[in-house]
C-alpha cells in the first residue's frame, strides 16, 4: 500500500453518490479491480463508474480530466472517458473525485495482439492524433520533461536491482540503453500533445481493435517521445515496427521513446515487486523487450 492511502470502500463510495447525486443513488455499486495505484474504480449501475483518488496527487488529475476531455475528445478517433458527475471533498473524502461513462472493452496483454498489426496502426492513430491536436495553454504532460532529469532516479533504480539478483536484470545491458538515451538529441519542437501514460491499463481493446484510451490524468504537452511507451510495454517486435512505420517516427525520438520507457519500468519494479504484480509483470516484460532488442 502507497503512504497516505486514503481508505476506499463500496459504503463510501454509496454514501458519496447518495449525498451528491440523489438520482443515482438506487444503483449497484460494486468495486472493480484495476492494478492502478492512484484512483480507485467502483461500477455504478450498468452504464456509469466512480473514479475515486487513492492519493492526494490523484487529485490534481480530476480536474485535469475534467477540463481537458471534453475538449480533447472531438479531435481523437479512439473513444475517451466523459465525465458524467464532478463529485467534491466531503468530511469523509477529502478529494475531488468523478463518475464517468462506462467504456466496454478488456485491457490487452503483454505481447499476446503485438503481431496483429491492428493494434498498432489503431495505436499509431490515436497517437498521430492526438499529437497533432492544436488546443492552446496545454499544461505540461507528466513525463513531459527532459530525458535527462529522469537521469539520478533511473541510476539508483538500476543500482536497486543490481542488489536484487533473483530478478536476473542484465544491469550492464539496460545502462547501456540509459546512457544512448541521454546521448540523443533531444526535442527541439514545439510540445505536442500527449497522453504521457499509454500502459496497457490504460488502453481497452475488442477483437484486437484499440476502442478507448483512459486515464488522462498525465496527459498534457510535452516531448512527443512520452507516448512511444507501447512500442515496448506492449507490442511484440512485429507490432513495435508497424507502430513505428506507421508514425514515422525519426531515429532521436525513438531512442527517447525507448529510454523513457525503460527508466519507467527500471524504478516501477523494485517498487511493486511484492506489492502490485501487474506493474511488476509489465515492468519485467519491458526491460526484456529493451535488451532484446538492443
Amino acid at each position: 500500500m502507497r503512504v497516505g492511502m486514503h481508505p476506499i470502500d463500496e459504503g463510501l463510495v454509496r454514501r458519496l453518490i447518495a449525498e451528491q447525486f440523489p438520482q443515482w443513488a438506487e444503483l449497484a455499486v460494486k468495486r472493480w479491480p484495476s492494478g492502478g495505484t492512484v484512483n480507485a474504480m467502483y461500477r455504478l449501475g450498468d452504464h456509469m463508474v466512480v473514479r475515486l483518488p487513492l492519493v492526494r496527487g490523484g487529485a490534481n488529475d480530476v480536474s485535469r480530466e475534467r477540463e481537458w476531455l471534453p475538449r480533447l475528445a472531438p479531435f481523437l478517433p479512439t473513444r475517451i472517458p466523459e465525465v458524467l458527475g464532478a463529485g467534491e471533498p466531503t468530511r469523509e473524502y477529502p478529494w475531488p473525485w468523478s463518475v464517468y461513462r462506462w467504456l466496454p472493452g478488456g485491457h490487452p496483454v503483454e505481447g499476446a495482439l503485438g503481431a496483429s498489426g491492428q493494434l498498432a496502426q489503431d495505436l499509431a492513430a490515436f497517437v498521430a492524433a492526438l499529437c497533432g491536436v492544436t488546443l492552446p495553454a496545454g499544461p505540461m504532460a507528466h513525463r513531459g520533461e527532459p530525458v535527462a532529469s529522469l537521469d539520478a532516479q533511473t541510476r539508483a533504480a538500476i543500482e536497486e536491482l543490481r542488489a536484487i539478483p533473483q530478478e536476473g536484470i542484465d544491469c550492464a545491458a539496460v545502462t547501456a540503453v540509459w546512457e544512448e538515451t541521454l546521448r540523443a538529441p533531444g526535442w527541439n519542437g514545439q510540445p505536442v500533445w500527449v497522453h504521457a501514460d499509454l500502459m496497457p491499463g490504460n488502453l481497452l481493446v475488442d477483437n484486437g481493435r484499440l476502442v478507448s484510451v483512459i486515464d488522462f490524468g498525465c496527459a498534457g504537452v510535452g516531448d512527443p517521445a512520452c507516448d512511444l511507451f507501447p512500442a515496448w510495454n506492449l507490442l511484440s517486435a512485429d507490432g513495435r515496427d508497424i507502430f513505428r512505420e506507421a508514425l514515422v517516427v525519426d531515429d532521436a525520438t525513438w531512442t527517447r521513446g525507448r529510454g523513457r520507457t525503460l527508466s519507467q519500468a527500471l524504478i516501477a519494479l523494485p517498487y511493486y515487486r511484492r506489492t502490485n504484480p501487474a506493474m511488476a509483470h509489465n515492468a519485467r516484460y519491458v526491460i526484456q523487450a529493451v535488451i532484446d532488442g538492443n
